[in-house]
Parts: C-alpha cells; structure tokens; sequence
C-alpha cells in the first residue's frame, strides 16, 4: 500500500515563502515520480511540479518557474516543495501524488494521491 502525506501549508503574505513536504511509504519501484498539483476553488486540479526519485530530473508549470523549486530525500523518501515569491494566485489546496514510473504533468497517470495541504496567500 502506498501512502503520501503531505505537511507545511499555511497562511502568508504576498511575496513570501512555504515550504511543502510530501512522505512516501510503500512504493519500491525503480524510477517512480512524485509530483505536485493544485486545486483552487471552482478549477480543475492542475499540474505545479514533478520529479523523479532515481534521476532527479524535474519538470514545471510555466506559471511557478523560478519560484518554486523541487527536491528530493531519498534517504527520507521525501520531496519537498520550496515556494518563494508567492502570489495570490497560488492560492490553492496542494496535492502530492505518484506514479510508477516516469509520467511527468500526465495527471490521469498518477495512481496515488496525498490527503492535500492548505496554501493561502493573502495580499
């Protein structure tokens, strides 16, 4: 059974900085993913940011690039999301899920999801 659980969500204003972490248990293979995605009220839930637990390789939405950069723990099997520079817009609920292998943004191809964190920027 694969379990995410994501931590670091919160309240902060315009311009400022969270830090998400999303805890993966259970998944062995060998180049999963892990990715982050958003949900504002009223709009589909939308790709942010992925990346690849045995190559490292990462992948953005345009709209977050050189803002939010992500990483990872292997020891931990964590991935962290680094938000600076934040904007209302980024309001949102933020997921982490995961795939078996290397799916990148392709939503529909993940197969675990995270209970989801709480950001919201105020300005």
């Amino acid at each position: 059974q694969v379990q995410l659980v994501e931590s670091g969500g919160g309240l902060v204003q315009a311009g400022g900085s969270l830090r998400l972490s999303c805890a993966a248990s259970g998944r062995t293979f060998s180049d999963y993913t892990i990715g982050w995605f958003r949900q504002a009220p009223g709009k589909e839930r939308e790709f942010v940011a992925v990346i690849s637990m045995s190559s490292g390789t990462t992948y953005y939405v345009d709209s977050v690039k050189g803002r939010f950069t992500i990483s990872r723990d292997n020891a931990k099997n964590t991935v962290t999301l680094q938000m600076n520079s934040l904007k209302p817009e980024d309001t949102a609920v933020y997921y982490c899920a995961t795939a078996k292998y290397w799916v990148g943004a392709q939503k529909r191809l993940y197969d675990y999801w995270g209970q989801g964190t709480q950001v919201t920027v105020s300005s």
